[in-house]
């Protein structure tokens, strides 16, 4: 019998596949497609609405920089928000530093229920942790109304299409500004660059307009075809790329994190932009 191949159509112009090997949930939820399956060398492999938002080989890069980047750039981070991030990759990441709570804001119930039943190995207890408040609601709408304020907030979204696509506007991000503390930080993921130019383009200008660093740092994300990975990394009173590294090596120190992609060394690292991504924040694409 032929294996099933599950092939991701993100971009017209090319085109990867993976084979399913064993067939975990096909199905939808209220707002998306869902797929889940093993593969013999990604592991547990998670589609939603026909591309691929993470798999258990490699899911520890994008996790790990999305959210201890920002962490280990703040002193005293309490209080996060993570809008998106149905698999809880990103939140189990957030959660193995000492914060108070995280908030997090997910559209789609359907996939946080998915994951809890057969992503274990991603987001592991996450879910169940007491400082885990979460909220199945619209995260623009939510960061629209509330008058809270949180030193960290992630945009961990799927790309800018359907139900994601309000969160890459000028209008959400100036929401997030105003729902920052001082010294907070937001980090976005902005797709990979190299394929995703006008995206990360407009990102870099909608930043550098409203906040005053507003800066990206990169991560090589192996099913994320096209090269390194953005992530937006923008505040208006910390500049993460800019954190000494005997400071960023006490703070790692004081938290005994079993990582496997972040350290000091790598987060100023991740900050070098190379030209031809230095031409996309001032001229466009």
């Amino acid at each position: 019998m032929m294996p099933e191949w599950f092939r991701e159509n993100l971009h017209l112009e090319l085109h990867t596949e993976i084979r399913m090997d064993r067939l975990i949930y096909r199905g939808r939820t209220e707002f998306q497609s869902v797929l889940i399956f093993d593969n013999a060398r990604l592991g547990r492999v998670l589609i939603l609405d026909d591309v691929v938002q993470t798999t258990e080989r490699d899911e520890f890069i994008y996790h790990e920089m999305l959210a201890h980047m920002p962490l280990f750039a703040l002193e005293y981070p309490r209080e996060v928000l993570i809008i998106g991030g149905g698999d809880g990759g990103c939140l189990e990441e957030v959660l193995k530093h000492p914060v108070d709570r995280v908030t997090m804001i997910e559209l789609d119930n359907g996939v946080v229920d998915l994951a809890r039943k057969h992503l274990g190995m991603i987001c592991g207890q996450a879910f169940d942790d007491p400082r885990t408040e979460l909220r199945i609601e619209d995260g623009a709408k939510f960061l629209a109304e509330t008058d809270r304020r949180f030193d960290l907030i992630i945009v961990d979204s799927t790309d800018p299409m359907g139900p994601g696509e309000v969160l890459f506007s000028r209008g959400f991000y100036d929401d997030c500004r105003r729902c920052l503390q001082p010294s907070g930080i937001l980090v976005t993921q902005n797709g990979v660059p190299f394929m995703q130019a006008e995206e990360f383009s407009a990102s870099a200008k909608t930043f550098a307009a409203l906040f005053h660093y507003p800066r990206f740092y990169f991560a090589a994300v192996p099913m994320y075809m096209g090269g390194c990975m953005a992530f937006g990394c923008a505040s208006q009173g910390t500049d993460a790329g800019a954190i000494s590294l005997t400071v960023l090596e006490a703070r790692r120190k004081s938290l005994d994190l079993d990582l496997r992609y972040y350290s000091p060394a790598v987060h100023l690292g991740a900050f070098a932009m190379p030209p031809y991504l230095q031409a996309l924040t001032a001229t466009g694409a």
